[in-house]
């Protein structure tokens, strides 16, 4: 049976449509992936995930396409329409990347990363919206728990978090949820594949302060950026930007308390929970 290319759908989003045009482009210069692959100094499998909107355009290869098909720029205009467009799968995409992740690191703004939330905590957050209704609580909460077993398989990724100390004080669910949320944390605080670290109240401000953000390096070496919002998020494949990101959550951890500093701050918020003795009849 002879190969069937995979259908392309160019109307779905300006990353379609780049890679129905590098496939139009390529078929009209009689070359396959492979030879196309030489030409550009790229690689079969990048150019076809490229064509089928799998993979974030790389940086240089929109350059390198125009050269080969002598497109007068046209897959760099194209190339600076698809970076900057919010991808239609982006909530999914960001979903496989996960699941696929080797490294998983969050910056947490608000609420303890999903990741290692107790069941408690995160039916508490669910609750929050009144758009959830029970039967929506209730799948939402099992869809967490069944992403949360991958940090607990026999080849789990490597996970890491930075936490606002903001975080630690916001009662999400009442006082013996919260306590039982900070002490989930402090088994997590530095092992062979976890840390957890706290950014204290008075550090200064930064750059990555307005929304959490969680970094996610595949195995082929890629890595992936989602940016969270109140509804959604934003999923960010370009090199450059995911780099630059890096970057400024580098700069965050190294101003972060210590593993071991951390643990006391979230045991000392802990007391914050403690319910309180009635008092003395007289």
């Amino acid at each position: 049976m002879a190969f069937q290319p995979q259908e392309l759908t160019p109307t779905r989003s300006m990353r379609h449509f780049y890679g129905a045009e590098l496939r139009r482009c390529r078929i009209a210069a009689d070359l396959s992936l492979v030879k196309l692959a030489d030409v550009v100094a790229s690689s079969k499998s990048t150019l076809a995930r490229v064509e089928t909107a799998q993979l974030m355009i790389p940086p240089g290869l929109s350059e390198a396409l125009d050269a080969a098909f002598g497109t007068d720029g046209h897959f760099v205009r194209l190339y600076a329409l698809a970076r900057n467009e919010v991808h239609p799968d982006q909530y999914r995409r960001h979903m496989d990347f996960e699941h696929r992740a080797r490294v998983i690191e969050h910056y947490a703004t608000q609420v303890v990363p999903g990741l290692v939330q107790t069941e408690a905590y995160m039916r508490a957050l669910f609750a929050l919206s009144p758009r959830n209704t029970p039967e929506v609580i209730e799948e939402k909460v099992a869809a967490r728990l069944g992403r949360q077993e991958r940090l607990r398989s026999a080849n789990p990724p490597r996970f890491a978090a930075i936490l606002e100390e903001t975080v630690l004080h916001r009662p999400v669910g009442g006082p013996q949820v919260m306590r039982e949320q900070l002490a989930a944390l402090l088994p997590l605080m530095h092992t062979e594949n976890t840390l957890v670290q706290v950014a204290p109240v008075g550090h200064d401000a930064h750059i990555l302060m307005y929304a959490p953000l969680v970094l996610m390096r595949l195995p082929d070496g890629m890595t992936a950026a989602w940016e969270e919002g109140r509804y959604t998020g934003r999923l960010s494949e370009d090199a450059e930007e995911v780099e630059q990101l890096r970057g400024f959550y580098d700069a965050l951890r190294a101003t972060a308390l210590s593993p071991q500093d951390s643990a006391a701050v979230i045991q000392r918020a802990m007391e914050e929970y403690e319910p309180c003795d009635p008092p003395e009849s007289t």
